[in-house]
């Protein structure tokens, strides 16, 4: 078998498992993904690893009762074990009335999210492209440290109502931090898509990393209160993606939501955010080249959220469509915000007086139905004056509402792919473009750098 599961595999190895079923229904995925990381620290490489994995899932189904069991080896053995374990569980299983019949054949909109350079970017590779960060750092006598990852995968989805699915992709993300030696400042940089060759060169991330942090060294206090900031986009999708799990019209219209409307209902054709901002998802955006299906094998198509600021839609599940009399919407996974033109520098000449925001981490939820978060800001906060940075600023603690940071913006620049997720590393597609936003609030200094 090939190194990713080809689709004939992947059609064959799930009839094998599927076969072997008597449940009144039957579903089989199967994963199957090559994973090399290499981090570096104080200059130096410090692990590199790589792995090759193939697991299946078998979910078995006697009327609304329902259990799965994941294996990792496909003797005929194993594969009868783990399929009679799953239909002797389910028969155990409660009863769930939202369960909803296994989805028939499907189709599926293509896209091209496989990149053979990214499938083979071998340890070595990734070291010279750690080296790009590592020798510039130390020629400048600071310490740099980062996590380069890249995966290839594929997977399928097929069960005993006639769905096939198979879907094959690469990803990868180069994250860097670099600080002085006294630990006084810190910059980071990262870059991320499907494509290695489409990401920012490690020189190019080693520059805006060194820059920040001499730039951050001599920070000092400010108080705390409401302040014009200039959000980089890294630190706009730290929060935006946030986004994805509050789009449910399960919970919108059970009034747990921002987006429920005051009475009941929802806000659907109603203003949500700044008018100048538009929120979608679309597997096939160059940007985003997302997965064309769910885990279950519903299609995931093109879809707009927010246009021009107001509600289009939500995403509701098979179940609560059925019992709402609507259409099924699958939630999004990648998003792009978009709405401006113009890069970060462009936006720092357009603020009088501001903080620009290098990223968000440790954020956390307070109230879902105001989209409240709280989180600390880290690697580089700068005072702007009169269109440039003036100095260096210590790290704040936040608290505020997603949707009121989009709905106080003064200006936005173009959108870009950002690594959002908090540790840095892998994770769904976010675009969005940097942002000025006015009144965001910080509330406490934090003395970590």
């Amino acid at each position: 078998m090939a190194d990713i599961i080809t689709r004939d595999d992947a059609r064959a190895l799930a009839t094998r498992i599927l076969e072997q079923s008597s449940a009144d229904e039957t579903e089989v995925r199967i994963e199957s993904g090559l994973d090399g990381n290499t981090r570096f620290a104080d200059n130096q490489i410090s692990t590199s690893a790589d792995s090759r994995t193939l697991d299946a899932t078998i979910l078995a189904r006697f009327g609304t009762r329902s259990a799965s069991v994941a294996f990792n080896r496909f003797d005929d053995r194993t594969i009868t074990a783990a399929t009679a374990k799953a239909e002797r569980l389910a028969t155990l299983a409660p009863e769930n009335d939202e369960q909803m019949p296994l989805l028939g054949a499907q189709e599926f909109r293509s896209n091209n999210a496989f990149s053979d350079v990214t499938a083979s970017l071998t340890a070595d590779a990734r070291v010279d492209a750690a080296r790009g960060v590592i020798e510039r750092a130390t020629r400048e006598g600071l310490v740099s440290t980062g996590f380069i990852q890249r995966v290839a995968n594929a997977y399928a989805v097929t069960n005993s109502a006639g769905l096939f699915a198979y879907h094959r992709s690469t990803l990868a993300s180069y994250t860097t931090t670099v600080r002085t030696r006294d630990g006084s400042g810190s910059g980071w940089a990262g870059s991320t898509h499907n494509a290695w060759s489409s990401m920012d060169a490690p020189v190019e991330l080693a520059d805006r990393a060194i820059a920040k942090a001499r730039q951050s060294v001599g920070a000092v206090a400010i108080e705390p209160g409401a302040y014009t900031v200039l959000l980089e986009p890294t630190a706009v999708g730290n929060l935006v993606q946030l986004l994805r799990g509050a789009l449910d019209a399960r919970a919108a219209e059970e009034g747990r939501s921002y987006f429920s409307a005051v009475g009941g209902g929802t806000k659907i054709d109603t203003q949500v955010i700044d008018e100048r901002l538009s929120l979608t998802s679309d597997p096939s955006d160059p940007l985003l080249l997302d997965r064309p299906f769910t885990g279950e094998g519903q299609p995931v198509e093109r879809t707009n959220w927010i246009e021009n600021g107001v509600l289009a839609n939500l995403a509701t599940s098979r179940y609560w469509a059925q019992r709402q009399d609507g259409v099924p919407l699958s939630s999004p996974t990648g998003i792009n915000l978009y709405g401006g033109e113009g890069s970060v520098e462009d936006l720092i000449a357009q603020v009088t007086q501001g903080l620009l925001v290098t990223r968000f981490w440790y954020i956390r939820g307070v109230d879902p139905r105001s989209l409240l978060y709280t989180g600390l800001t880290r690697d580089g906060v700068f005072r702007i004056e009169d269109g440039r940075i003036v100095g260096a600023v210590k790290n704040m603690r936040f608290n505020e509402s997603v949707a009121a940071m989009l709905n106080n913006v003064d200006a936005i620049g173009g959108a870009v792919r950002v690594v959002a997720s908090e540790s840095g590393g892998l994770g769904p597609p976010v675009v969005v473009p940097p942002l000025v936003v006015r009144d965001f609030h910080l509330t406490s200094v934090s003395e970590a750098v």
